[in-house]
């Protein structure tokens, strides 16, 4: 009795494996593994290119912290807003033309 129930059991596994194959080896079998591997792919790059910008992010802090240290200027960090120096002021507008006198 034993023996007759691990050969149905390996029966049924084997007969269920051999579909699976026999299903990917279809044509919507083989574009659902290709929608796989682009969506995995995609997602891939898109770690790929966090981590790149976490990187530059970093390095640029430290180019900041080290131009700040070397020279006394202070630099605007990445983490400070656009328009705005480390130290928070505006920059500085730029100048303009003071009004000539006709004549």
């Amino acid at each position: 009795m034993f023996w007759l129930g691990v050969g149905i059991a390996a029966g049924v596994a084997l007969s269920r494996k051999a579909s699976n194959t026999a299903r990917q080896a279809t044509p919507a079998g083989l574009a659902s593994n290709l929608g796989d591997a682009m969506r995995e792919l995609a997602s891939a790059v898109g770690a790929f290119g966090a981590e790149v910008r976490a990187g530059m992010t970093e390095r640029e802090q430290e180019l900041h912290e080290t131009v700040t240290r070397q020279t006394g200027v202070p630099t605007r960090h990445v983490d400070a807003p656009r328009g705005r120096h480390a130290y928070g002021s505006e920059r500085a507008a730029r100048p303009t033309r003071a009004p000539q006198a006709d004549g």
